[in-house]
């Protein structure tokens, strides 16, 4: 079938760019900020990993700032005056206000055009989770999904997205507020590894914690083989590191190792300089389809959703 909607895709999805560089779909960069002024991340088609995680490691600091209101009205505004439906797959709503401008965007070009079809969807995600969400999303794209149908599609698919991410220095995540700071300390002080990943609400929770590297690495390849289940036809797992090559490789060597891994069909991305200014250098992961994680809400929090929904 052919294409019937625009696909925008952003930079927090730390997709290798060759994997989204398609007529169709629109690319946003994120911008952030070093010591020499503001950047885009264009997915390292400007610098390299080394370069960037080789400043930070130096010493450098980088911060990230949303993207901004004219940018996405821009975006929206091109799309209406062509008549394109347009889906935008965005950075998680609980990791920044960049939703809720593309939200706000999309309102002020409708008033103009009250017909466009301009849809925001909330991966609930970042990174690589990010990234596999939009690797699908490209391929229902490409059998041709409309744009409402699209949109649904991704906010349904991404609570079957599972990964697992160890980060080398949690300082910046709990200073960001997107991880508690007894995570920080504990890392810092006691060389606890916290193995991170997304709740539900697309928020950063911790879900174990163990001393050292290679401890971390066995428990991910342990929940690795617990949930990914080849049968379900949905192949595909992602590896990405911030400049830490040999971790990532040992990673992918002990998945593949594994009875279902030798299925899998693998993707390594290297993560970019917006989610690398919070998660530093040393950080690797992995993700790929597997159980609903709606399942894993506590029955407390169950019983919370449903007061609040009656």
């Amino acid at each position: 079938m052919s294409r019937r909607c625009n696909l925008i895709l952003d930079s927090c999805c730390d997709l290798p760019y060759r994997i989204i560089d398609h007529e169709g779909v629109t690319f946003v960069p994120f911008p952030y900020v070093t010591s020499d002024g503001e950047h885009l991340d264009d997915m390292y088609q400007s610098i390299t990993p080394e370069q960037f995680y080789g400043r930070m490691r130096a010493g450098e600091t980088s911060s990230t700032s949303q993207i901004s209101m004219p940018t996405m009205i821009e975006l929206f505004t091109e799309a209406a005056k062509k008549g394109e439906p347009t889906v935008y797959l965005c950075f998680s709503s609980s990791m920044s206000g960049s939703y809720d401008v593309a939200c706000m965007a999309a309102d002020t070009v409708k008033e103009t055009y009250p017909d466009a079809e301009l849809y925001v969807a909330d991966s609930g995600l970042a990174s690589i989770a990010e990234g596999l969400l939009a690797h699908e999303a490209l391929r229902q794209w490409n059998k041709g999904l409309t744009a409402r149908e699209l949109k649904d599609w991704i906010e349904e698919a991404r609570y079957y997205v599972n990964c697992r991410f160890v980060v080398e220095d949690l300082e910046a995540l709990a200073r960001g507020g997107r991880l508690p700071a007894i995570g920080s300390y504990l890392g810092s002080k006691l060389d606890i590894k916290p193995l991170i990943t997304f709740d539900s609400e697309g928020k950063l929770t911790l879900v174990g914690m163990v001393r050292g590297r290679k401890k971390a690495l066995k428990q991910m390849v342990e929940f690795f083989q617990k949930n990914f289940d080849p049968n379900q036809g949905e192949h595909t797992v992602i590896v990405g590191h911030a400049d830490c090559p040999e971790d990532v490789a040992r990673l992918r060597e002990k998945l593949e190792a594994t009875e279902n891994g030798s299925q899998a069909e693998f993707i390594e991305g290297t993560i970019g300089p917006v989610i690398g200014s919070h998660v530093g250098p040393g950080m690797f992961a992995f993700t790929f389809w597997g159980p609903d994680r709606r399942n894993n809400v506590s029955l407390t929090d169950r019983i919370a959703r449903r007061v609040k929904s009656e």
